[in-house]
């Protein structure tokens, strides 16, 4: 995923959701210890600033120097530039060394990873006994069933050129390998269902649609996604463009420890 949202830095910072504060009280409860907090994938650090309420460090961490410079800051929080050609020892002496780590998070990104690579870090830093582990996407919006069909449209559209890897959020993460034993929020081939409700204007939806791999790719094949008559087509049945909604956003979360 090198570079997959470096174009798009500033955008996805606006576009993506910020995760209810409830999420990290739930996994903070999980931990025994609040020592030091590893969010993998930070991107902008939407994640990372809402673990530094809870834990006395956290590290945020991501291949995107173009996403770590606008990353949010916390003064719990400590981001650096983790290149893919890092290796597993240098990347667990970075992130505090062997059992260290007492909650690991990754928010919609682990489905981009070399899996069994990443795991093998994460089973490393983990504090035994203790450590947590979770990971969690979303794949869908929903608001009402005219726009719901639109926005499902769209998505099925955008199909094509979305990464193989991202099957797995299209399946819910129920596909998405998982080698840990559970802690009560879910289990390989059972994520815990959740939902994200938000409050979105049309130009936020928008935003969010554009910060999408699968719409900069297709733009760089010279394909909109979002043309002018999907876009008048969706505004309409949104209404008027300056109008809030209530969105909620279907999420899949898996929890567990080594």
């Amino acid at each position: 995923m090198a570079g997959l949202f470096d174009k798009q830095a500033e955008l996805y910072l606006e576009a993506r959701p910020t995760y209810p504060k409830e999420w990290f009280s739930m996994l903070a409860a999980l931990t025994p210890n609040h020592s030091l907090a590893w969010d993998v994938g930070t991107g902008n650090g939407q994640a990372a600033f809402s673990l530094g309420e809870h834990y006395e460090q956290v590290i945020g961490s991501d291949i995107s120097e173009s996403q770590l410079k606008l990353a949010l800051q916390h003064p719990r929080v400590r981001y650096v530039h983790t290149p893919m050609t890092m290796s597993d020892d240098d990347l667990v002496e970075l992130i505090g060394g062997e059992n260290s780590v007492d909650l690991v998070t990754v928010a919609v990104a682990v489905h981009w990873f070399d899996l069994p690579k990443f795991y093998s870090v994460v089973k490393r830093v983990l504090r035994k006994p203790g450590g947590v582990i979770a990971v969690w996407s979303y794949n869908a919006i929903v608001t009402d069933p005219e726009q719901d069909d639109l926005l499902k449209h769209f998505r099925e559209a955008s199909k094509p050129f979305w990464d193989p890897k991202t099957e797995y959020v299209w399946e819910g993460y129920r596909t998405l390998p998982f080698p840990f034993e559970s802690v009560g929020l879910g289990s390989e081939g059972q994520p815990v269902p959740l939902e994200m409700p938000m409050e979105m204007s049309f130009e936020g939806v928008m935003r969010m649609f554009r910060s999408s791999s699968a719409f900069n790719k297709a733009k760089d094949q010279g394909v909109d996604l979002l043309s002018q008559e999907v876009i008048e087509n969706l505004q309409r049945a949104w209404g008027d463009p300056n109008l809030v909604r209530k969105v909620t956003a279907k999420v899949f979360m898996l929890a567990g420890k080594v």
